[in-house]
């Protein structure tokens, strides 16, 4: 792979104005919070454009370069084909695609969002992916028209202090964090992407007012404002919250046993918004729809080596039916996901609206 460095901060600035009008004293670190350094780490925007060639197959990543280059280049030695990467966070990738039009040079789109990805289905930028590939996938986690297939996926979860509540004590409809007797107990990062997708997700499922009435009931319940999910997890398992909304792989991936720390998770209820699981995933650009190679790469990924890569990397769910998700977290089957179209997540910006008239960000 040749790739170069470029700044990032002009371009992410740009882009995320871009796609909102398309979709119109330290202490000592623990181990949850080496942790949950590590996944921020790695899933921080960063932007970088390789030079393309006639020959290699150009992926616009919106996973950050430390945490698939390795995939990458196991791939390039596997099949022999050359990959030229333009990395960047997947809101400015989906942005610079529909800005791009049918003269982007991509082949390939690899982002960490279903609503990017419905995005740019949305505009009709991508091929219609054959009915063997996205078949490897439950239905649930991927597109209706097969513009795009799940490759992992990411569970919405509680996390909770242990020493001071048992599992049966935590709420498992976040509805409920709402009551009184959380009052300053929560912590929610609303500026975060993970944090915003669920509450996209609410949007779809539950309605706006609905939705709007929850995040109120969050602010007037003094909900604790941080800036990453990893930050929610170290607060609270030193005791600083008592609840925390995260994604699954926080905790998954600790270099301490999970199941010995003192926080610990809770799944949402079955079939509510509460246990909604987001996914990452891939389509190919309409100008690559005959190109194999960018064929190759997205069957690539859904191959025991690219889902058994994510899994011992990310602690995420591979997506591929049949294959075993990460330890001490239920299997994806028994999660109950809700009934959510995840292409619907592409409102993203109707969300930072309704989180920035609640007063949230």
């Amino acid at each position: 792979m040749r790739i170069r460095s470029l700044a990032t901060a002009a371009l992410t600035a740009a882009a995320l104005v871009s796609l909102s009008a398309c979709s119109s004293g330290t202490a000592p670190q623990s181990a949850a919070q080496s942790a949950t350094d590590a996944v921020a780490q790695s899933e921080a925007p960063q932007s970088v454009e390789a030079s393309a060639s006639d020959e290699a197959l150009v992926l616009y990543s919106g996973r950050n370069e430390k945490l698939v280059a390795p995939l990458l280049e196991q791939f390039t030695a596997d099949t022999g084909i050359t990959v030229d990467v333009r990395y960047a966070g997947t809101p400015e990738l989906a942005a610079q695609l529909i800005e791009e039009g049918d003269k982007t040079p991509a082949h390939v789109f690899l982002s960490q969002d279903a609503g990017a990805l419905g995005l740019v289905s949305g505009k009709g930028m991508f091929a219609t992916l054959p009915a063997d590939v996205t078949s490897k996938v439950d239905a649930k986690y991927t597109s209706k028209d097969g513009s795009w297939v799940g490759l992992t996926g990411r569970a919405r979860v509680i996390a909770y202090d242990s020493q001071t509540l048992t599992a049966e004590e935590v709420p498992g409809n976040v509805a409920d964090l709402t009551d009184p007797k959380w009052n300053g107990k929560i912590g929610i990062a609303p500026s975060n992407a993970s944090f915003q997708s669920f509450v996209t997700a609410m949007r779809v499922t539950e309605g706006e007012e609905k939705t709007e009435e929850w995040l109120k009931g969050l602010q007037a319940n003094n909900a604790q404002i941080f800036a990453k999910n990893g930050e929610i997890l170290e607060a609270v398992n030193n005791g600083t919250v008592s609840l925390g909304l995260i994604n699954h792989y926080y905790w998954a991936r600790s270099e301490q046993d999970p199941t010995t720390l003192r926080a610990q998770l809770k799944f949402g209820d079955a079939g509510s918004v509460s246990a909604l699981v987001n996914v990452t995933g891939v389509g190919i650009l309409k100008g690559a729809e005959n190109n194999a190679n960018a064929k190759e790469f997205v069957n690539y990924m859904l191959s025991d080596k690219g889902q058994d890569y994510f899994l011992k990397e990310t602690y995420e769910y591979p997506l591929v039916s049949g294959k075993e998700g990460p330890k001490n977290v239920p299997a994806l089957k028994d999660l109950g996901a809700p009934d959510v179209a995840l292409t619907d997540l592409s409102s993203l910006d109707k969300t930072v609206e309704l989180l920035t008239k609640v007063g949230l960000i």
